[in-house]
């Protein structure tokens, strides 16, 4: 298993929440961003949402969601424009 496949497990299967950070460490991803991108390129919608704690410090946390409306019509253009 590869550590993307790792972190998809986490986000998508699992359901958690993670920081860029946290993918770093808990998966040892040199890039979490890239790791992110390709599961996004799997098809999946992978979201990037700021969280504020009890403090009031924010963070942005990655998320599996269900993809908008606009998102899926850029995809159905994209494929009728051949342009995947």
């Amino acid at each position: 298993m590869t550590k993307t496949d790792r972190v998809f497990e986490a986000l998508v299967e699992n359901g958690e929440r993670l920081t860029a950070k946290q993918i770093s460490a808990r998966y040892n991803v040199a890039n979490p961003h890239d790791a992110i991108y390709q599961i996004r390129m799997r098809g999946y919608a992978i979201y990037l949402n700021k969280h504020k704690d009890t403090k009031g410090r924010v963070t942005h946390k990655y998320t599996f969601g269900n993809p908008s409306r606009k998102l899926i019509a850029a995809g159905y253009k994209a494929l009728a424009a051949g342009l995947v």
